[in-house]
């Protein structure tokens, strides 16, 4: 392929995610934005394509995108571009800082307009770290099972081993998960259970303080005293404001603890239970089975973490089973010669 080719369609990739964000947007400013983005995109797409025309080569057909494109997209419908912002980081997508936690922004004009900026962008994260726990379970159950195969290759031996690692894995991962989720939980929650002990004993003055950080961001002394005034009328939202301007603190972020654990519970229990199932069905060729599907889990896992890297997906799936593989020779020889040595 050509780099003028290259070019030209990673012009065209852009200008058809473009229009999935603006379409996203629709009815906001962003919305132009990102139309006017998918312009651009494509008049570099039109340059590119004189450049292939003045060298002779083969034009390109009409623009279809490819499978990770279409996935990117889908994803982005599904969970708005301000989840997805790495992920279309990644794709070369810019304007993307407007997603970004603070960005630069126009000051707010009305109580309503207050913290929108702030929207949750977990969904991503779950995202990212659904694909990781995945990953988590497949490479150290599977190694763990070949290292067993590697003393004792009897089916039932493995099949315990396995299970074990299995629970052993997922617990430790789901506790591990709570107690770091409850802990940041329990100290966002005291920070701001003492905003609102303020905010009740000193409602004037957490005002003017409030008053003070719109007007250094900009913002009209009197209309940031103004609209501060308005908006202590409305105690939950006047606290919901300050934990996030003057805390830093996203109160809709704080998390569920038990979301945590079960979600990595689950994630890292899918991923151990694949090098796992052949020795559930039948026991004849139950490794050689288990080390295709683990194969061909890592490199699926691998590929699904181009999504974020911005890799291209082959290399990063090869990467993966290159790895994990690794992993799973090394310990599969390290349990023969153990065997070899204790037997």
């Amino acid at each position: 392929m050509s780099s003028a080719y290259a070019s030209w369609q990673e012009e065209k990739r852009s200008a058809w995610l473009y229009r999935v964000v603006a379409d996203c947007e629709r009815g906001t400013a962003r919305e132009a934005l990102f139309t006017e983005l998918a312009q651009a995109a494509d008049a570099q797409a039109e340059i590119w394509l004189g450049t292939i025309r003045q060298g002779g080569g083969p034009l390109p057909g009409t623009y279809r995108p490819d499978l990770r494109t279409r996935i990117v997209g889908r994803l982005t419908r599904l969970f708005k571009p301000r989840a997805m912002r790495g992920v279309l980081a990644a794709m070369k997508v810019r304007g993307m800082v407007l997603y970004t936690q603070n960005p630069p922004h126009p000051m707010p004009t009305r109580v309503d307009q207050i913290g929108k900026r702030h929207q949750s962008g977990t969904a991503g994260n779950a995202l990212r770290a659904g694909v990781f726990g995945i990953n988590d379970g497949l490479v150290s159950n599977a190694a763990l099972i070949y290292g067993v195969a590697g003393a004792a290759p009897e089916p039932s031996v493995i099949l315990l081993t396995g299970v074990a690692g299995l629970l052993a894995g997922a617990f430790s991962m789901a506790s591990g998960e709570y107690v770091s989720v409850r802990s940041q939980r329990e100290m966002f929650e005291y920070q701001i259970g003492l905003e609102r002990d303020e905010l009740a004993e000193y409602p004037q003055e957490e005002a003017a303080e409030l008053a003070l950080i719109y007007a250094a961001k900009g913002m009209d002394p009197a209309e940031a005293r103004r609209l501060a005034d308005t908006l202590m009328q409305d105690p939950e939202r006047a606290l919901d404001t300050l934990a996030r301007e003057e805390l830093g603190l996203n109160p809709d972020e704080l998390g569920s603890p038990w979301v945590a654990a079960i979600s990595s519970f689950s994630a890292f229990t899918a991923g151990a239970a694949l090098p796992l199932l052949p020795f559930l069905v039948e026991s004849a060729h139950a490794l050689a089975a288990s080390i295709v599907l683990t194969a061909l889990g890592l490199f699926i896992v691998g590929a699904s973490m181009s999504l974020f890297t911005g890799r291209h997906a082959l290399l990063s799936g090869l990467r993966m089973l290159g790895i994990g593989g690794a992993a799973g020779l090394a310990t599969y020889f390290i349990g023969a010669w153990l065997g070899v040595t204790l037997g």
